[in-house]
């Protein structure tokens, strides 16, 4: 079997799209390995459900750090002592600088709850739905240092419903999060995707088709 990408996942809380991944991974023939799963908070609930599961667990509490680059250089010392190939971003509230994403540069992924590149930053389903926008959703890309840019690698689509509210249409939007990271992952691990531009293909040459539910 052709050895798996050591892969590391960032949280700031419970990590809900960090459970997918790793219960994903847990599958013998998933391309990518979870070896680490880091937060910037010692309290987040995820790094309890991470220990659960056997993987090795880090907190590097930015509160104690003067800067963002003394910050980035004890997460960097962690992903080297693990041997860590890509990072996932799942929820991670921490913006990186210029200097670590160009590190990680088309090796760290990103999932944003919205369809990218409407609604970047917060609060997204409120703002979908002050718009009155009939369809909303998800997004997996490449991370690049402008905030929720970068290659899109997969997206994942709902309805907006009439009598929706930011709590209902999120917890939707959250079901297909659950859904494509994963595959984005995997997409990823098994080196299938190319970047031309702004664009990501598989290998074939076409675009990478979204994952769209009606």
């Amino acid at each position: 079997m052709t050895q798996r990408l050591r892969t590391a996942v960032f949280i700031s809380g419970r990590g809900s799209n960090m459970q997918s991944l790793i219960l994903a991974a847990r599958a013998p023939d998933f391309p990518a390995e979870i070896a680490l799963v880091l937060s910037n908070r010692p309290d987040a609930a995820g790094l309890r459900f991470a220990a659960d599961h056997g993987i090795a667990t880090a907190a590097v509490d930015h509160k104690i750090y003067a800067g963002r680059e003394a910050f980035e250089a004890s997460v960097q010392a962690l992903l080297d002592v693990h041997r860590i190939e890509l990072i996932c971003l799942a929820g991670f509230m921490r913006l990186l600088t210029a200097g670590f994403v160009a590190r990680w540069q088309n090796r760290m992924i990103n999932i944003h709850p919205a369809l990218l590149p409407a609604y970047r930053g917060l609060h997204t389903h409120e703002r979908a739905l002050q718009d009155g926008v009939k369809i909303h959703g998800c997004t997996v890309h490449f991370v690049v240092p402008a905030m929720d840019e970068g290659p899109i690698i997969a997206q994942a689509a709902v309805p907006v419903l009439d009598e929706d509210t930011p709590d209902s249409l999120g917890k939707r939007v959250l079901e297909q999060e659950h859904k494509i990271y994963p595959l984005a992952l995997q997409l990823v691990a098994q080196g299938r995707l190319t970047i031309d531009g702004n664009r990501v293909k598989s290998g074939s040459g076409a675009s990478v088709a979204p994952l769209i539910v009606s």
